[in-house]
This record gives C-alpha cells, sequence and structure tokens, in this order.
C-alpha cells in the first residue's frame, strides 16, 4: 500500500495533508511507502529533508506521487481543468482518494471523480460521534480558525482590546460579539476572553447557553419554544423558522449597535451560509468596528464581506478571510494529518497491511461517496 501527499493548487491553501511525525506512523502501520511531492509541506514549514528523514520518498512531481499511490490524501479537494489545473485527470481507475470534497455542494467533481473509477471518502462527511472525536477535520481546523478570526480582528481594530490603566488616563475595554458557538466560536470567545475583552455571544442551540457562560461570557438569544428545539441529533443547528430569525434579528440589531468587534462563524451543512448581519446592522455600528465574517466562502454571515478581501462599510472595516487554518499552517497541517492518521488506521488490516473498507462501520458508511466508481453515499444517490 502506497500513500501520495501531493502540494496543494487552490489558492491561498499553505497546509499539508501529511506530517513527518504521521508518516512515521503511517509506516509503523504497515504502509509499504508514502510519497510526498517535492516541496509539498515547504509553506507549512516541513521541509523534504524532514519528510525523508522521517522515511518519505520524495518524488519531484504531483504526476509522480500518484502515478504510484494507491490511496491521495488532499487538504483540498481536488482541482479540475476549469481550476486551470486538472488535477483529477491524474487519478486512476482503483485509486483511493481521501478528501474534504464538499460533496453535498459539488455534485459535478463527485460525477467527475465516480467516472474515473476511484473510490472517494469525504472527510467533511465524518459523522459527529465519540469514536470519530479524533478524526474531525471540520473541529480540528475550526478551533484553530476561531483563535485566528479573534486576532484577525484583534490586528484590524484600531484600539487594544483590554481595559488598560495608565498614567494618562483609562482605556475602556472593548466589546466582542461572537455569532455561532460551534468549535470555532467557542474558541473565539476563548481567545477574546483572554485578550480582555467582553464578551457575548449567540447561537440558535439551546445546549450552547452553557458553554458559552462556562467561558465567562454572556449568551444572547430569544429562549422561546423553537429555540428551545433548534438542533438536530448530530448536533447542528436547525434552519430556524421565519418568524424565529425575525425575533432574533431584531435582538441582534439591538446588541450589534454597541459593539467593538463582531466574529461570525455560523454554517448549516450542504447549504449557503445564514445572513445573520444585515447592511443596517453594519450601518448602526460604531465606526471603526470590525466584523471578521468566518462564513464567507460559503456566501457569508454578512453580505457586505467579500472572499479574501478587507473592505470598508458605513466606516466599519469588514474581513473575509480565505483561508483561516491555512494562517497556521503548521499547527493546522498537523492536526489534519493526524485525523487522517486515526482515519485511515482502522481501515488498514493487521495481517496483510492492505485497506480494508467496511461498509458496515459507522464511520465509513457516514464518509464513503463514491466505491469503484459508484456514487454510494445516501444523500447522493439519485432515486
Amino acid at each position: 500500500m502506497k500513500i501520495a501527499i501531493l502540494k496543494e493548487r487552490r489558492p491561498h491553501e499553505t497546509r499539508v495533508a501529511a506530517t513527518p511525525e504521521t508518516v512515521k506512523k503511517l509506516k509503523g502501520l504497515g504502509v509499504e511507502e508514502v510519497l510526498v511531492e517535492t516541496g509539498a509541506g515547504t509553506a507549512a514549514a516541513y521541509t523534504d529533508h524532514a519528510f525523508g528523514e522521517a522515511g518519505a520518498m520524495i518524488v519531484p512531481d504531483a504526476a509522480a506521487a500518484m502515478g504510484a499511490a494507491d490511496i491521495v490524501f488532499r487538504i483540498q479537494r481536488p482541482m479540475v481543468a476549469a481550476d486551470g489545473i486538472d488535477e483529477v485527470a491524474l487519478l486512476r481507475q482503483g485509486q483511493v482518494l481521501m478528501a474534504p470534497l464538499g460533496a453535498l455542494t459539488n455534485r459535478e467533481l463527485v460525477d467527475m471523480l465516480a467516472a474515473k473509477g476511484v473510490t472517494a471518502f469525504a472527510l467533511e462527511l465524518i459523522p459527529r460521534i465519540t469514536r470519530a472525536q479524533s478524526m474531525d477535520i471540520l473541529s480540528s481546523q475550526a478551533n484553530l480558525a476561531g483563535y485566528k478570526a479573534v486576532l484577525t480582528a484583534a490586528n484590524n481594530y484600531g484600539r487594544i482590546l483590554p481595559q488598560m490603566m495608565t498614567p494618562g488616563g483609562t482605556l475602556a475595554p472593548s466589546r466582542t460579539f461572537i455569532m455561532g458557538v460551534g468549535v470555532a466560536g467557542l474558541q473565539a470567545i476563548a481567545t477574546a476572553r483572554r485578550l480582555g475583552s467582553i464578551v457575548t455571544a449567540t447561537d440558535v442551540r439551546p445546549a450552547t447557553k452553557e458553554q458559552v457562560q462556562s467561558l465567562g461570557a454572556k449568551f444572547v438569544a430569544v429562549e422561546d419554544e423553537e429555540f428551545k428545539a433548534a438542533e438536530t441529533a448530530g448536533g447542528y443547528a436547525k434552519e430556524m423558522s421565519a418568524e424565529y430569525r425575525a425575533k432574533q434579528a431584531a435582538l441582534v440589531a439591538e446588541h450589534i449597535r454597541t459593539q467593538d468587534i463582531v466574529v461570525t462563524t455560523a454554517l448549516i451543512p450542504g447549504r449557503k451560509a445564514p445572513v445573520l448581519v444585515t447592511e443596517e446592522m453594519v450601518a448602526s455600528m460604531k465606526p471603526g468596528s470590525v466584523i471578521v465574517d468566518m462564513a464567507v466562502e460559503q456566501g457569508g454571515n454578512c453580505p457586505l464581506s467579500e472572499f479574501g478581501k478587507i473592505v470598508e462599510h458605513h466606516g466599519v472595516r469588514i474581513v473575509g478571510p480565505a483561508n483561516l487554518p491555512g494562517e497556521l499552517a503548521t499547527d493546522s497541517s498537523s492536526l489534519f494529518s493526524r485525523n487522517l492518521l486515526n482515519f485511515i488506521t482502522p481501515m488498514v488490516d493487521k495481517e496483510s497491511k492492505a485497506l480494508k473498507i467496511d461498509t458496515a462501520d459507522e464511520v465509513v458508511k457516514g464518509t464513503l461517496v463514491i466505491q469503484n466508481g459508484q456514487v454510494v453515499h445516501p444523500s447522493l444517490v439519485q432515486s
């Protein structure tokens, strides 16, 4: 069994799907060869030399890595011809692809991969169960993104975050509002609190109230009957009714006027990001305030945000970060590669050292999108 680690070519991507640490552990599992494309880890501070010392074989390009590999690890979904580089063309029948594919919203890519005859796992679909926590790429990357979002906000805010008493007078603490209290939101709350800001947070899921309060922040939400039932069995937020959204928007609109920093994190799997901060809300904010829209890649929680750009409207600076985990490439690569290691380990047969795909396994069933060229995931199989 041979595994390919490629240099990521999508814009703004600096991470790599393996590290020298995980290369050693993959070899320890019985993987015959880990083929690392030259320069694959450079942007994340993992050198070819370090990979070689760990036991990897350094190959000159993506074609050489994929041509010899049985399994391909990726940080990003493969690029297609329309993206300027056709990485899908390098795949061959029988190969196994393990990567975040955005499978529920990229059906065209799924069909292209199926046509190549590959087996593909969409890592973003790893189920939210206890056994799979160590494999959960969304959580590991969101954790770092939430941290970096607050630092990004602080860098774009023209004042300090904590209260500061000086001989020249006292500087008041900033006020930070976190919208969406998942993994990213919780880390954003903790980071903003550590930096001395007064933090409030909101989410439609009732279970998050206690989590917010445990971090020393104040919870802001319309707590009616719909709110009490606003969480799926998988732990995701449900889409709320128009009536609830109107009530919540009114509460947020009143609250946001007094905030200095707003970090939005709200996403609904497979759907466009919900609008949480309208232009009217932006216009009501104080000049010099900052919004960091972590959902900008999926349409944004603020309609004024722009992917990969910092823009200013009504005196408010709005940041649309292209890849927050990629700004912490060394650590985010480390966590992602461990997630991948933990994902593949149960599938490696202890005796034959070959990949054994058990479709009865809950994790496999949840992530297996294509098997031997056939689309098999229940959410994608056409009736």
